[in-house]
């Protein structure tokens, strides 16, 4: 099964993301949690130490790897290289997760991404297609990865949202994108409820068959957030939340 996580920025698609993959791996499943977000911070939440991600050089910054693959330097390059091979070569292992890292911001005033765009959607398709884990793809914020199509070929898009009408606004742009890249699902989850009046905003804004579930607000998932080390899915109330909610978005998938 692949899922990709959505939504704006600061929604807390991440710590969802991580704590989607720890309670499917939990559960005997092989599990490869793909940072596909330019902030790169998945590893982090995963509770991967910090020497070990310095480590893991991001494949838009491999710059002769690329060259390689694409065919040289020049303008044109196909679209479509060899990729296959490099998921055993460019990941690290968290317990039974395998932790990969796509790429990040690129600085000011440098050339396009053009051509490590090219190759970093060759990539996510042959995980797509071929990887035969569970594929969790945290993606960027905002729509613009769904623009370049690299979430074309998973089987759900989890949309992460706040209770607020901007993270509403963003949410049905994201869902007009991925009902034009023909995603077979697309789930929303309201996360950081505080009270009845946040529930009941998002109960406005989407009908029973989008909305998915609703995360209350946690101190310890925060805690979670902030302090990682390499803990499992929590076991308390808002584990029993998340729980729930991840139940449900497995319901009827051959996983």
């Amino acid at each position: 099964m692949k899922i990709a996580i959505s939504g704006k920025g600061g929604v807390g698609k991440t710590t969802f993301a991580a704590n989607l993959a720890h309670y499917l791996s939990e559960r005997g499943m092989r599990v490869l949690a793909v940072d596909a977000d330019p902030d790169a911070s998945l590893g982090t939440v995963l509770g991967i130490a910090e020497d070990d991600l310095n480590r893991l050089r991001p494949i838009v910054d491999m710059k002769e790897l690329i060259e390689q693959r694409m065919g040289g330097s020049g303008a044109f390059y196909p679209l479509n290289p060899q990729v296959d091979d490099i998921l055993d070569d460019y990941s690290v292992q968290v317990g039974p997760i395998r932790f990969f890292r796509m790429g990040n911001v690129k600085g000011g005033g440098t050339a396009c991404y053009c051509k490590e765009n090219s190759f970093l959607h060759a990539l996510v398709n042959s995980l797509i297609l071929s990887e035969q884990d569970t594929v969790i793809l945290d993606m960027g914020a905002g729509i613009e990865q769904l623009t370049r199509g690299t979430a074309q070929g998973v089987d759900v898009l989890v949309i992460v949202t706040e209770a607020s009408t901007v993270s509403a606004h963003t949410v049905r742009v994201i869902q007009k994108l991925a009902q034009e890249l023909g995603i077979p699902k697309v789930s929303v989850i309201g996360n950081k409820i505080r009270s009845s009046k946040d529930e009941d905003f998002l109960k406005a804004q989407f009908t029973e068959d989008e909305l998915f579930g609703l995360i209350p607000f946690s101190e310890e998932l925060l805690d979670m957030s902030i302090h990682t080390d390499n803990s499992s899915f929590p076991k308390g109330a808002p584990g029993s939340q998340l729980e729930s909610v991840y139940r449900k978005l497995m319901e009827g998938r051959d996983i």
